[in-house]
């Protein structure tokens, strides 16, 4: 488990089977990840999540994110990892409505990159997000990543966006030196 201000990521279990279908299944949703309204029944979906999650691959890290109740509402990733390149695709998804627009996502993603950052020898995650998804890029924004360009895939814009470690480094000493000053330590 790894634990943030207001979230916990933790590995993804077959329990988390429903909520994923339901997410996947909602066309909002769907359109906000740029990816088609899951469709099979979910038996068919529960067989192929439980191999997923059998066999998963080491260029991928799904987690689930949960209130620190444990209240399951939503997935973090950071996937393609190259470690030739040295760098991985992040991504997050609040499924659960009621958590929209409170600081869970930018918590999570926070959450991620420090993970990432601490854990791993990678020195740059990246993402893409639809160009009209404004919240999103708050979000990204808020925990550090810039945009650093823009793509069109299957009739869809988007807006790139990374981090790299060295300026990770230098925020998260500037935020710990900020602390600090602020506890009087």
């Amino acid at each position: 488990m790894i634990t943030g201000s207001r979230v916990i990521l933790r590995s993804k279990n077959l329990a988390d089977a429903r909520n994923d279908y339901l997410w996947q299944t909602d066309p909002e949703l769907a359109w906000l990840d740029a990816a088609p309204v899951v469709t099979i029944p979910f038996e068919e979906y529960l067989s192929a999540y439980t191999s997923e999650l059998r066999y998963s691959a080491p260029i991928r890290y799904s987690f689930a994110l949960e209130t620190l109740d444990g209240k399951h509402i939503g997935n973090c990733v950071y996937y393609n990892i190259n470690k030739t390149k040295g760098e991985a695709e992040i991504g997050i998804m609040i499924g659960n409505r009621h958590y929209w627009d409170k600081g869970y996502g930018t918590d999570a993603v926070a959450t991620l990159v420090n993970y990432v950052f601490t854990n791993t020898s990678l020195n740059r995650l990246h993402l893409k997000t639809l160009s009209s998804n404004t919240r999103a890029q708050r979000c990204f924004l808020k925990c550090g990543l810039t945009p650093c360009g823009h793509s069109t895939r299957d009739g869809f814009n988007f807006v790139l966006m990374d981090i790299e470690r060295n300026r990770w480094q230098k925020e998260h000493a500037r935020t710990e030196d900020s602390s600090k000053t602020d506890t009087g330590k």
